[in-house]
């Protein structure tokens, strides 16, 4: 196959990159796209609040004439201040089945790369944390998230002969919603509320839990920054999420923990499952999208449970077990019947171990792979 790499110029070639997955992942039951305006908000500069501090470049590979695959880079210098690593992350990475197009698309990668001066390359990887990342390498017959890729059976070997190795896993668990909760997290969850004097918000309205959302994002700044990758959101990029994610958001399944100043301790953030409904519309909102999007809100048998986190001074007190109490008794209220826990990473062995008080099953596993560059 003769391979051309073209690189990503102009609005029309981007969206070229934006769709072409729909191309490659045709018929594919499992495949999920996201919203193209979302997509194209994420890659155009002019858009997204993170080129206050990356840059990035965007490749397809063309043969005949046709494309064949693509990929991203970014040059995330927050990364490299953050954790004293100077490597270039790869990302939105797909292509067909042949050697000398995944060959092409990532020595277009390592080429940038090494001109900048990186040491390595890694991914897949966004822009932030939020973004899509990791590549699945087990549970290709289960049904992906909004928040998460679906990638082929292929990709991970391509990136082995290409060098690329392990350097991260995140784990996906699926829940069912059919029992009765574990009394012990009732039990815990009610000695947790009086020993530390915390409530539940009663917010009734999207309008009245906006207010906490820069507590929120303050609290995912201070209790993920350990976690790999992560790089602290700026105050335009927690912005532009409140503005693309708080629409979709039903407050009975964000539960947050305040404490008796009514400063939050805790919160979790889960909505209707809008796999299906995305399926649907092709990643479009016109003319149908919207309305399959309205219907998945409405009346949600699946729900995904995207985050969670527990400020540090209230961890290892129960406070999660009050969250999972409330979202759980929620779900039941709504006749929930699977939560989707988005990926958590494989050493991230306490939130992990929470799964055993429910009927749950391990039914994913995405990867960070990285390549060590030649100096």
């Amino acid at each position: 196959m003769n391979v051309i790499i073209k690189e990503v110029v102009s609005r029309k070639d981007l969206r070229a990159f934006i769709r072409f997955p729909h191309t490659l992942n045709w018929g594919n039951p499992y495949w999920v796209p996201g919203l193209d305006f979302d997509e194209m908000n994420a890659l155009r500069k002019d858009k997204n609040p993170a080129f206050e501090h990356c840059q990035a470049r965007y490749w397809l590979a063309l043969s005949e004439g046709e494309i064949v695959g693509r990929v991203a880079a970014i040059d995330n210098h927050l990364h490299s201040e953050t954790w004293g690593q100077p490597y270039l992350r790869f990302g939105w990475i797909d292509f067909v089945d042949h050697q000398a197009v995944s060959d092409a698309l990532f020595g277009a990668v390592e080429a940038w790369a090494k001109s900048l001066g990186k040491t390595a390359v890694h991914g897949p990887l966004g822009f932030t944390d939020l973004d899509r990342e990791g590549m699945l390498v087990e549970g290709f017959d289960e049904l992906a998230t909004l928040a998460t890729s679906h990638d082929q059976r292929y990709y991970a070997e391509h990136l082995a002969r290409l060098g690329y190795e392990k350097d991260a896993d995140w784990l996906e668990n699926e829940i069912s919603v059919v029992e009765e909760l574990d009394e012990r997290i009732s039990r815990v969850a009610a000695i947790s509320r009086k020993r530390y004097k915390l409530s539940m918000l009663k917010a009734k309205n999207k309008k009245e839990l906006l207010p906490y959302a820069p507590e929120l994002f303050e609290i995912i700044n201070e209790t993920y920054s350990h976690l790999y990758g992560v790089i602290h959101l700026t105050e335009d990029q927690v912005e532009a999420y409140v503005e693309q994610y708080f629409g979709f958001v039903i407050p009975d399944f964000v539960p947050v923990v305040l404490d008796e100043n009514g400063r939050m301790v805790a919160f979790t953030i889960s909505m209707p499952s809008l796999s299906v409904a995305l399926q649907k519309g092709k990643g479009k909102l016109f003319p149908l999208g919207w309305l399959y999007l309205l219907q998945a809100l409405n009346k949600p048998e699946r729900v995904d449970m995207y985050l969670g986190a527990v400020r540090r001074d209230y961890q290892g007190k129960g406070v999660n077990a009050i969250m999972m109490e409330n979202l759980y008794r929620a779900f039941q209220r709504h006749g929930v019947k699977t939560i989707h826990g988005n990926p958590q990473m494989e050493r991230n062995f306490q939130v992990r171990e929470q799964w055993k008080y429910f009927k749950s099953r391990q039914h994913k596993r995405r990867r960070v792979f990285i390549k060590h560059l030649p100096s």
